[in-house]
């Protein structure tokens, strides 16, 4: 299995994806520590979307002794064999079937990644069969389990750039219907969390940073290629590393309420785009292409919660910026999923 990571010990960049998913699931002390408090084995829902192979993984690293089952439809060829190489168990099931769901195995601790973004707008209806009609199921069969499930900053409003971002506290206002849906997503948890005493947490992430993907990729893609960057959209934003996301959700086990609450899940720093472009510019030798001007409005959340909790994530953001840009310029792979981290009206 791969070691526990070194606190600082960053490598100046990843020349493939073996590389980079080994790196992703090198558990902290702290993860480790965390999950030998937790009782019971792990059964990971929707394990084969953009965070879930690698979170899988960090979890087998970090807890060798509990049982690892990562539940998904498994559509991409090699998937499922890559997790049961690293010692994950699979089990190819539609988590919108009731009957598939029962039949999985009763494990103590539940992590929920299923749902549905992109396409969104062009298909509604398993959106919201997706999003909120599967967590009801979950919900209602793994009552007896604690359930720590994904959920999005996108359920916010647009929140003053001054402000630090939306906490924990701040009321709902989704726009569009996938964040509508990912709001019902998080209802049905806190519903059958109420009525069962199911311990869990919804956990409202933004954006989680990977070399093939994410906010960073996006800018970093179109500096590359010369696109224009329009900061009239989204002029400001959070980022983390999808490492330290996936273990701060893993930790949340340990961090369980009943009945269920939200936690915010992002760097600590409101980032400036304009910032962001210059700094991924200047190392892919390239001029910025901006237009346009800030709005004073952005979907940001505030992390402090996360943070007392787990400390600050452990990679900082020039460190990203030096491994998305180098990942960039040798053009090795990309997952072809764009963030849409601009898009202001919620039409996904």
């Amino acid at each position: 299995m791969e070691q526990a990571a070194q606190p600082g010990a960053f490598p100046k960049s990843f020349e493939s994806v073996e590389q980079l998913d080994s790196f992703l699931s090198q558990p902290s002390p702290e993860l480790i520590d965390d999950l030998s408090s937790v009782d019971g084995d792990i059964l990971i829902l929707g394990v084969a979307g953009k965070m879930g192979p690698t979170l899988a993984r960090l979890a087998r690293n970090a807890a060798p002794n509990k049982r690892i089952v990562g539940v998904a439809r498994f559509s991409e060829a090699g998937q499922r064999e890559t997790l049961e190489k690293c010692g994950v168990e699979t089990i190819k099931a539609d988590l919108l079937d009731q009957e598939q769901v029962e039949a999985l195995p009763r494990l103590r601790n539940v992590i929920f990644m299923a749902g549905m973004k992109f396409g969104a707008s062009g298909n509604q209806p398993l959106t919201w069969a997706m999003n909120v009609h599967c967590p009801s199921i979950v919900a209602s069969v793994f009552r007896e389990s604690r359930i720590v499930a994904f959920s999005t900053g996108n359920i916010y409003p647009l929140v003053d750039v001054m402000q630090q971002g939306a906490l924990e506290k701040t009321p709902a206002g989704p726009r569009g219907e996938y964040a509508q849906s990912c709001l019902g997503r998080e209802r049905m948890f806190e519903y059958f969390s109420g009525r069962y005493q199911t311990p869990g947490r919804l956990i409202r992430l933004n954006y989680a940073i990977d070399l093939r993907y994410g906010v960073l990729f996006d800018l970093a893609s179109r500096v590359k290629q010369d696109i224009p960057i329009d900061l009239s959209l989204m002029g400001h934003v959070n980022v983390i590393w999808q490492g330290d996301a996936n273990a701060q959700t893993l930790r949340a086990l340990r961090h369980c309420t009943t009945p269920t609450s939200p936690l915010n899940i992002s760097g600590p720093e409101t980032l400036s785009v304009r910032w962001l472009v210059e700094e991924l510019s200047a190392r892919l030798g390239k001029k910025p292409n901006l237009v346009g001007d800030e709005s004073e409005t952005a979907w940001l959340t505030n992390s402090a919660q996360a943070a007392s909790l787990f400390g600050y994530p452990s990679v900082p953001v020039g460190v990203m910026l030096d491994w998305v840009a180098d990942w960039v310029a040798h053009d090795r792979p990309s997952l072809n999923k764009p963030t849409k981290f601009e898009v202001r009206d919620g039409d996904f």
